[in-house]
């Protein structure tokens, strides 16, 4: 325990030469990512981020291991989730989990040299750094992909929003215009948000456009039928326009009836058809 306590120690004070070698011999010349920045706010954080990695990974010699692991998540967490880390490409912040290893090599050497420990007790220490930073690379790597996975995913849900905007027209009445292709995730979007939207907007009459529509899959077909039918529970009427004969067939061939459904050639004529209704 006293070896311990006394490398432990060691790290602890030579943390700052840590931190400045590491910078020092960094691989200034990638494309993109935190290591690239020239900028000296960045510069400076990212020593503060390398420091507080060695105080905590120091901890290793004289923490149990549940309580270091609890100290070192925290980083992790805080590292992976952070805006700079998530722009760099990977396999550059784990080459640099390799360099720092090997820092650690080195550091465990010279304490080794000046205080006369065995080698068994060096082989002890470097095997215990090789393993901690496995752990906490298949960690950072870990939570990188969680946190990347959620913002696509929040980000998905924003784009899909943003492409299916129910379009006031007038007081009561609103436009769904559909582009682009359509596959089941973006139709359940569709169906939860527009039916949303009209009751927001207190809309009676929605005009759904499919002229953009390229194609559309079985599942799609029905979800939009659904779309119809949800609407008509909460007292909007919709009129489907521009629908192309491959879409039409799908339907056609699900079994899915048109007889309730106002439809027209084109968006126009949609349009026209109710302001005629109405006179």
């Amino acid at each position: 325990m006293h070896n311990n306590e006394g490398v432990y120690q060691y790290f602890i004070d030579n943390t700052e030469r840590l931190t400045e070698e590491w910078y020092k011999n960094l691989t200034k010349n990638d494309p993109k990512g935190v290591y690239a920045s020239t900028d000296s706010y960045a510069i400076e954080t990212i020593k503060k981020q390398n420091n507080d990695f060695h105080h905590r990974l120091a901890g290793q010699f004289i923490k149990d291991k549940e309580e270091f692991l609890e100290d070192i998540k925290e980083w992790i967490f805080k590292i992976a989730t952070d805006q700079a880390h998530l722009d760099t490409p990977i396999h550059f912040i784990i080459r640099e989990f390799i360099r720092t290893r090997e820092q650690y090599f080195q550091l465990i050497e010279e304490y080794a040299t000046k205080h006369h420990v065995g080698q068994e007790r060096v082989i002890e220490w470097s095997h215990g750094v090789v393993k901690v930073l496995d752990e906490i690379i298949l960690k950072y790597t870990e939570e990188h992909h969680n946190y990347s996975n959620r913002q696509l995913v929040a980000q998905q849900e924003m784009i899909n929003e943003l492409s299916s905007p129910v379009i006031s027209l007038s007081n009561s009445r609103a436009l769904l215009p559909l582009v682009g292709d359509i596959d089941t995730a973006r139709a359940a979007s569709i169906l939860e948000n527009s039916i949303k939207q009209c009751a927001e907007k207190r809309v009676s009459r929605l005009f759904i456009d499919l002229s953009g529509v390229v194609i559309i899959d079985t599942m799609v077909a029905h979800q939009i039928f659904q779309l119809i039918n949800g609407l008509s529970l909460i007292g909007v009427k919709t009129t489907l326009s521009g629908i192309r004969p491959e879409i039409a067939t799908t339907a056609i061939q699900l079994g899915l009836s048109f007889t309730d459904i106002s439809i027209a050639s084109t968006l126009s004529k949609a349009i026209e058809q109710d302001g005629n209704l109405k006179k």
